[in-house]
């Protein structure tokens, strides 16, 4: 009995002596700064142009800092910034130098100093699977077979067939397409390389990581093309070497379609992976009114990743726009951004998806120029100058400067889930329990960490709903609990737990058409 008493005592001393630096979930341990972060994708050539040569460049985002601020955005990833001969960037020809289009290095410094002085972050995609057939690798390699280079591209002296293309002496193989020649990575000198090209944006550039394009697709083995043992391997010794010199560097791997399955595989290859599967289930839902895919995509990525170590989004630069993806409703974009905002993982905004921008394939019509206003160009450059791409023809009705004093508006949306978010950790890293909710419009979730629970409902449909209760498993105490409005409700019902669970619980009566809510649930 002394030695429970004299435990329990010293306990509370090193509780007391602590107490100063403890906030309510003093047991949490600190996570990765990842892991409490908002992305925002900005595609360079697009954003804004400050020189008024109808490019966006470095200085473009620089100017453009304080908007990206008012976001809640700790962090930007930015597309390919290297020289290439392709608008979009993905085939290089230098991976220590920046695209002339978009300034000089210096300029790109600057950027990243004052992005870092608001204690914003910035990464950028790494593009490892393939190069330009302009770069002086492959150009060496296709001149000769004896060539120093020669082995560091895949080769066949006969034509294999597909994703095979013709080269100087040989056939190579490109996964995308001819400009794109793969890097074979069965050669230590290629993976030596990429390591020092890491080290150089990492220790004398000063990025905060990287998004590595078409990682799935880099060694290719015993006739399959993805994903691959060898792929893994690779990966494995390439994110143990960088965590090594570099512990607080981000990966995040884009493994297209991946959900939670893959995520945990590549779980000791990269900090991150998009979570394909959860993307697709929040904007199917959304634009179908039913909680059925978000429901599904929810079963598979807890079964296999419930932490929520990966990163989140809606739609990116490959896909249509989810603002024309959901018919161009405003209210379903509110929706979908709920739903991204208070999901497990580490979300990214894709740039002019928080005001609405609008866009379908081709590519191009994807990642058009920043919707800054209404004037000539969208504001994005110099009213006389041509634009690399016009503007989406909306740009009138729909850009940042009509919607940031509109309490309503879209962009205001985004801003007030950024902090919500930010102002309570359980949306960030704490555990979720997907509700029944009696209602197939209804979409509900708890989001928990220490002593914090979030409650999320989403009406999905079009319609008034009045039959619909919420029930599932909780880890609070029983009790009687307070349910206090955090965003799209003015008031709430009281929650009652009972035996770690409760049933038939309605925080308000009626959810208007397509509303969400977010509730905080406190003793």
């Amino acid at each position: 009995m002394k030695r429970i008493l004299f435990t329990s005592l010293i306990l509370s001393i090193l509780l007391a002596s602590c107490a100063p630096a403890l906030s309510g979930n003093w047991l949490t341990p600190s996570v990765p700064w990842w892991r409490e972060a908002v992305f925002y994708e900005i595609f360079v050539r697009s954003f804004y142009d400050s020189d008024c040569d109808g490019i966006g460049d470095f200085n473009g985002i620089t100017q453009k800092l304080d908007y990206i601020e008012s976001l809640g955005v700790d962090a930007i990833w930015l597309m390919p910034i290297h020289p290439s001969p392709s608008y979009h960037g993905y085939d290089v020809i230098n991976y220590y130098a920046v695209n002339s289009e978009y300034g000089s290095m210096d300029d790109f410094k600057t950027l990243l100093a004052e992005a870092h002085k608001r204690d914003i972050k910035i990464i950028i995609d790494l593009v490892i699977n393939h190069t330009s057939t302009q770069h002086p690798w492959f150009q060496d390699a296709n001149r000769s077979p004896d060539s120093a280079y020669r082995d560091w591209y895949v080769w066949s002296q006969t034509n294999p067939g597909n994703l095979w293309h013709t080269g100087n002496n040989g056939y190579y193989y490109g996964y995308f397409w001819g400009g794109m020649p793969d890097l074979n990575y069965n050669n230590p000198a290629v993976s030596a390389q990429m390591y020092k090209i890491s080290q150089y944006w990492l220790g004398e550039i000063g990025v905060d990581g990287f998004r590595i394009d078409a990682a799935k697709h880099l060694i290719e083995a015993d006739g399959k093309i993805e994903n691959t043992p060898q792929t893994a391997e690779w990966f494995r010794g390439y994110y143990t070497s960088l965590k090594s010199d570099f512990p607080n560097a981000y990966t995040v791997g884009e493994i297209y379609g991946a959900g939670g399955l893959l995520a945990k595989q590549y779980e000791d290859q990269m900090d991150h992976i998009f979570n394909f599967e959860l993307a697709s289930g929040m904007v199917n839902s959304t634009a179908g009114g039913v909680n059925s895919g978000i429901n599904s995509a929810y079963t598979f990525t807890l079964k296999e990743k419930p932490d929520g170590d990966y990163a989140t989004f809606l739609t990116n630069h490959d896909q249509n726009r989810v603002m024309t993806v959901l018919g161009g409703n405003e209210q379903k974009a509110k929706l979908a951004a709920t739903l991204l905002f208070t999901a497990p993982g580490t979300p990214f905004i894709y740039y002019g998806e928080e005001i609405g921008m609008q866009g379908q394939k081709p590519d191009e019509d994807i990642r058009l120029p920043m919707q800054w206003d209404a004037t000539v160009n969208a504001g994005f450059a110099c009213r006389q100058e041509q634009t690399w791409r016009a503007p989406h023809e909306n740009y009138k009705q729909v850009n940042v400067a009509r919607q940031t004093d509109d309490p309503d508006s879209l962009l205001n949306h985004y801003r007030a889930l950024a902090g919500v978010r930010q102002a309570h950790p359980a949306l960030q890293t704490g555990e979720t329990t997907i509700l029944e909710t009696g209602n197939r419009a209804v979409f509900a979730m708890l989001r928990t960490l220490g002593d914090e629970t979030i409650l999320v409902i989403v009406n999905l449909g079009s319609a008034e709903v009045t039959d619909y209760e919420l029930s599932g498993k909780s880890a609070l105490w029983d009790g009687l609990y307070t349910a206090t409005p955090l965003l799209g409700a003015e008031q709430a019902a009281s929650l009652e737990i009972a035996g770690s669970a409760f049933s038939n619980y309605k925080p308000v009566e009626t959810l208007m058409p397509q509303q969400s809510i977010i509730l905080n649930i406190t003793r």
